[in-house]
């Protein structure tokens, strides 16, 4: 069984059992954590197709770790002006575990 759930303006595939990194979410690790924008939802050979949503699907999961990814950088530059400027990033991410699919 798989769904496919929408959270931080992106869109995740997500079964029972697995753990995934998205958008930092509010909470501590070990707190438990509903989806409730299921775009679809798949067993067997059953397919739910959301309108755009199914209003009775769920995905609850649980806080695994809160933490940054690694660095990213960049540069500014401007030719001929003897400017330049590095910079960086590091995203924060929350990794969840999938608990369970309820349709």
């Amino acid at each position: 069984m798989f769904a496919i759930i929408k959270t931080g303006g992106k869109q995740y595939k997500v079964s029972e059992g697995k753990n995934l990194k998205v958008e930092k979410l509010k909470g501590k690790k070990g707190d438990k954590v509903e989806f409730d924008q299921v775009l679809l939802t798949s067993k067997d050979k059953s397919v739910k197709l959301g309108k755009p949503i199914l209003k009775s699907a769920k995905v609850t999961t649980t806080i695994e770790n809160q933490a940054k990814a690694k660095k990213v950088t960049g540069v500014k530059f401007k030719a001929k002006k003897r400017y330049k400027r590095t910079f960086g990033h590091r995203q924060r991410y929350t990794e969840v575990k999938i608990n369970k699919i309820t349709v």
